[in-house]
């Protein structure tokens, strides 16, 4: 009787562990938390910008700084920090169980601190699944510079035939006087 008690004690464990796991992180997860932050952004709810964030959330700011959870949460709900437009485009994700890494352009033109800015930025935003619940862990965003080199792009591989080893007089000099 104490084996049968017993037994059954250990399949119930062990039933309540393998049903706390689930299921991998989704694309479609990713997109949905993803534009509940950016509606967050857009409308000025804080509340729902707090709402997909992780406890540990972290952002790498551009200077090298760090913003917290509680940090990020009262700029998207403070005077000082105004949005009038803002878009993300070129938006991918890359999965793997759990984790997702979206990596997106971000656009947004408003004012921070009394200033203007009209930024272009390259984002990487870490996405975690943890029992079933779906949430932003990190976020680092790189400025793209703008260009004002107007000279073409030369991609140096299609000069590579012209300066091969075996083109270059150094080298074959080199290699008939040894």
């Amino acid at each position: 009787m104490n084996k049968l008690l017993f037994a059954s004690l250990i399949f119930t464990l062990l039933s309540a562990c393998t049903s706390q796991e689930s299921a991998p992180l989704t694309e479609n997860e990713v997109h949905a938390i993803m534009e509940k932050f950016d509606r967050g952004w857009k409308t000025k709810n804080a509340a729902l910008v707090d709402s997909v964030l992780s406890p540990h959330y972290l952002y790498f700011t551009q200077s090298g700084k760090t913003f917290d959870r509680a940090a990020l949460v009262a700029t998207a709900g403070s005077d000082v920090y105004t949005l009038q437009t803002m878009e993300r485009d070129q938006l991918t994700i890359q999965l793997e169980g759990n984790t997702g890494v979206v990596n997106t352009i971000w656009k947004g033109r408003g004012i921070y601190h009394g200033e203007t800015f009209d930024d272009r930025q390259r984002c990487s935003v870490t996405i975690t699944k943890w029992n079933g619940k779906v949430q932003i862990l990190a976020e680092h965003c790189t400025p793209i510079k703008r260009s004002t080199d107007n000279r073409p792009f030369i991609n140096l591989l299609t000069l590579y035939p012209y300066f091969r080893p075996s083109n270059h007089s150094f080298t074959n000099n080199l290699a008939k006087s040894r």
